[in-house]
């Protein structure tokens, strides 16, 4: 990988895919509101699919956020609680376990929506493709794990947290990159090309499930009777004789 290419890919790349996550969500939703949807096929078939789709959406949702927690918090403000190393292990264990039960519920959701005839007949592109990325995705973030394991220091996991709390604080520098192995790079590539295809894709229905949350805080729907409207004596219906 060429200098000019590297710092292509790790400081302006990132605001590209970003921005294209954002806007591209937006616009999705203002034009195409009827696209907007999971495109469920359990009514094809349920049981393969509800074994796959609880693994993969426990281990993603877990590491989505082990993710977004381990690289966007300061080293500052865990330094006194825990090293650098011990937290890099509790990573890779933690983030392992929930790695392969993405990777075992991935697995069975691709195979299932390749193998079965009716649902392949109606998937579009777009959705085997998503999840042939994923899936790729998945395999570069298990093969970073024996790379984690052999740095116990936490020096990389330093490297890559602030090269990510960089790109959040408008301040890039693809510089601190250049001595992590290809496997996190590859991982970090691949993993910023998921938000550009997100807008474009169903993994949308992701927004949908972020904003349900809301409902746990809304206030309680307000249902008045009709009663309240009519005159004395005229509140109950009266029966024919």
């Amino acid at each position: 990988m060429t200098r000019a290419v590297h710092d292509f890919l790790f400081t302006v790349y990132p605001y590209i895919c970003l921005a294209v996550f954002l806007l591209g969500s937006l616009v999705r939703f203002d034009r195409d509101q009827y696209t907007w949807k999971s495109d469920s096929s359990q009514l094809l078939r349920a049981g393969q699919l509800r074994w796959g789709s609880n693994l993969f959406h426990i281990g993603i949702l877990f590491l989505l956020f082990g993710h977004t927690v381990g690289l966007l918090t300061p080293h500052w403000l865990y330094e006194p609680f825990i090293t650098a190393g011990q937290k890099q292990m509790v990573a890779v264990v933690s983030g392992g376990a929930a790695g392969a039960l993405c990777f075992i519920g991935l697995t069975m959701l691709l195979h299932r929506r390749l193998s079965d005839p009716r649902i392949r007949a109606t998937s579009h592109r777009s959705d085997v493709a998503i999840l042939v990325v994923l899936w790729a995705q998945l395999v570069l973030g298990l093969v970073t794990l024996p790379f984690s394991v052999h740095h116990r220091d936490g020096a990389t996991m330093i490297v890559l947290a602030e090269w990510a709390q960089g790109i959040v604080t408008f301040r890039p520098d693809a510089a601190t990159l250049g001595g992590v192995e290809w496997p996190f790079k590859a991982h970090m590539v691949l993993g910023m090309t998921l938000f550009l295809l997100f807008p474009f894709t169903r993994l949308v229905h992701v927004w949908s499930g972020l904003a349900s949350v809301g409902y746990l805080f809304r206030p309680y729907q307000v249902v008045r009777s009709r009663r309240m409207n009519t005159a004395a004596g005229r509140a109950q219906p009266h029966r024919s004789a």
